[in-house]
C-alpha cells in the first residue's frame, strides 16, 4: 500500500496545484483507471496486467459474433 501511495503522490498530487476537490478526485480517480489499473499485475489474471491478459483472451463481444 505504500507503494500505491508513494505513486499517487508523485503522479498526481505533486503535478499541479488543484483548484478543487473535484478536481483533484477526477484526477485520481482517472490516473487509477488508466495507469494503475492497468499495470499492475493481478492474481486473478495469473501474475499478468489487465491489459497482458486482455492481449491473450479475445473479448466477450468478439468470441459472440
Amino acid at each position: 500500500m505504500e507503494s500505491f501511495f508513494a505513486l499517487l503522490q508523485k503522479n498526481v498530487l505533486d503535478r499541479q496545484r488543484w483548484a478543487t476537490r473535484q478536481q483533484l478526485r477526477i484526477a485520481i480517480v482517472t490516473w487509477i483507471e488508466r495507469t494503475y489499473h492497468r499495470r499492475l499485475r493481478q492474481a486473478a489474471l495469473g501474475r499478468l496486467t489487465p491489459i497482458e491478459c486482455e492481449m491473450i483472451e479475445p473479448a466477450p463481444a468478439a468470441q459472440a459474433a
